[in-house]
């Protein structure tokens, strides 16, 4: 895969990241067995293998456990550091933390911040962290506050570049306005199952401001890949199956798959979107590099992104 920098920073990642969500267990699961720990290091060794240079991480995923078997997948591959980049996340606070009766809520505090971002390095094992976000706004954000958590953090040397995720562009241009350094990404999610960042102003400021926008659930959820049949109760259920249709049509005549062709339709924007494969299968992995080689038309992609629409464009 070629490599492109992030947003206005010297960090230049792979076409693909890697997504670390599940690589201790299928969703939020704490309970790690050696059976799923062992999947999760083949996962992350595929993609490192197959050319993934960006992993990203989360202080969230698994209850930390993502971040600590990715330490160890590290440690276990000399020099594997040096060639790859590794974004994580904070802001999301759990029910019961740190008390029985606290909500689930989100926490840009300054003191949770950095701590957070200090326990992250720990469970990674490192002393820097090269991509650093705030996972999802807070309604109680104080940009300065957190504008003077980014510098104690990038003075200290435990952060290179700083970003966030799901910000809508007045969110973003907020922080940014407080923040003595630039916002290099904002990670929102994309697809052709969701479309909300083409009209929302969010691809516009990426381009015009120089950010880079990485796409999560690039598939849907695996949806635009999977070949299980749809729902016809699902009240979107028609919809999903034009897409999948269109899909289908573009993909054989290109001899690939669905699923390949769904992440080629990101990367044709001109606004550079990276998308996050979420993956743990080393043979999916592994496949979906195959997107970068795949440029489609402009009537492929307008095809597509009419099926996703629902309706022809105006």
């Amino acid at each position: 895969m070629e490599t492109f920098s992030l947003g206005t920073s010297a960090l230049k990642a792979s076409q693909l990241a890697y997504g670390c969500w599940r690589i201790g267990g299928p969703g939020e699961s704490s309970e790690i067995t050696l059976e799923r720990e062992a999947a999760g290091s083949r996962a992350s060794l595929a993609a490192f293998e197959a050319g993934y240079t960006l992993f990203d991480l989360a202080d969230i995923y698994c209850h930390g456990e993502a971040e600590r078997i990715f330490g160890k997948v590290l440690k276990s591959i000399p020099g594997m550091r040096e060639r790859i980049l590794i974004v994580s996340k904070c802001g999301i606070r759990k029910a019961g933390d740190p008390d029985a009766d606290s909500p689930y809520r989100y926490d840009f505090s300054a003191g949770h911040i950095i701590w957070s971002c200090e326990q992250s390095l720990k469970r990674l094992g490192l002393e820097r962290i090269d991509l650093y976000l705030l996972h999802r706004p807070d309604y109680l954000c104080d940009p300065e506050e957190v504008a003077q958590a980014f510098s104690r953090l990038k003075q200290a040397g435990k952060v290179a570049e700083f970003g966030v995720s799901n910000f809508s562009p007045a969110q973003f241009a907020a922080l940014q306005k407080a923040c003595p350094m630039r916002l290099i990404a904002n990670q929102v999610e994309i697809s052709l199952m969701k479309l909300d960042c083409f009209h929302d102003g969010t691809l516009t400021q990426c381009s015009t401001e120089q950010i880079t926008p990485m796409a999560w659930s690039p598939l849907g959820g695996g949806r635009l890949g999977a070949s299980d049949p749809i729902d016809l109760r699902d009240a979107d259920h028609a919809r999903r199956l034009h897409i999948r249709e269109v899909l289908d049509l573009i993909a054989r005549s290109r001899e690939t798959s669905r699923a390949v062709i769904a992440i080629a339709w990101l990367l044709k924007h001109p606004v550079k979107i990276l998308p996050i494969v979420g993956s743990t299968d080393p043979e999916r992995i592994r496949e979906l590099t195959k997107a970068v080689d795949v440029h489609l038309t402009r009537e492929e992609w307008y095809r597509l992104l009419e099926a996703a629409l629902g309706h022809r464009l105006p």
